[in-house]
């Protein structure tokens, strides 16, 4: 049970650290580091590393060990269409589904958000934690396992790529708007309008990000 606590636990913390870019595409994750970075033992780290190599952050290079997944414009492109797909599939059932548990979650969640985004000067992490908080409140009456965790990978791979982006938000997108639109068309029970709107949110975000990362690769 330790070992599979500590397995777990280097799972979590590298994962996140993956997703906030703290090592770059391409970048050697070599066990030697990692024990003194996290003061985990090898074992619960190349366990924590296979586990990330199936959800695609990492890559394992055989005996040259593990690098950090590459990033391209063409996965961004694919990993942006499949959680349009996969997303819309998760708000539906989990309309579908919905009770007034799920709508107190999503008017809570939202509040949170709004509060963060109205700030004179928003604080980013807060702002990410609230902004997950509010599109997992959305599908939280999803009630297929799978799905939701193909959501969750996507969602992290989506906001790997956003965050390697840095993306500038101060740019001229309303991104408050667009949640608006999200809770409007998810509280009134309108599927058709949820998935367009949410659709529309993802794409936004995946066209700055396309840019940005188009631009840093020309420099």
């Amino acid at each position: 049970m330790e070992a599979k606590t500590l397995t777990d636990q280097a799972y979590t913390r590298l994962r996140e650290d993956l997703v906030h870019s703290k090592f770059g595409p391409g970048e050697k994750l070599g066990i030697e580091l990692l024990k003194r970075t996290y003061e985990v033992g090898a074992t619960p780290l190349r366990e924590a590393l296979y586990r990330l190599s199936a959800d695609g952050f990492v890559q394992v290079r055989g005996q040259r060990g593990f690098r950090v997944a590459e990033m391209s414009l063409e996965e961004l492109e694919d990993i942006t269409n499949l959680r349009v797909v996969l997303e819309g599939m998760a708000l539906t059932e989990s309309i579908e589904n919905s009770d007034d548990a799920w709508e107190s979650r999503v008017v809570a969640a939202f509040h949170h958000l709004t509060k963060a985004e109205n700030q004179t000067e928003p604080d980013i992490q807060e702002w990410e934690s609230r902004n997950r908080e509010f599109h997992l409140a959305l599908v939280s009456c999803c009630r297929s396992p799978w799905l939701m965790r193909f959501h969750e990978i996507l969602y992290d791979q989506h906001k790997r790529y956003r965050n390697m982006a840095r993306i500038d938000r101060s740019n001229r997108r309303n991104v408050h708007e667009e949640h608006i639109a999200i809770c409007d068309a998810a509280l009134a029970k309108d599927v058709k309008a949820l998935c367009a709107a949410n659709e529309q949110h993802i794409r936004r975000t995946a066209e700055i990000t396309s840019r940005i990362l188009a631009e840093n690769q020309e420099e």
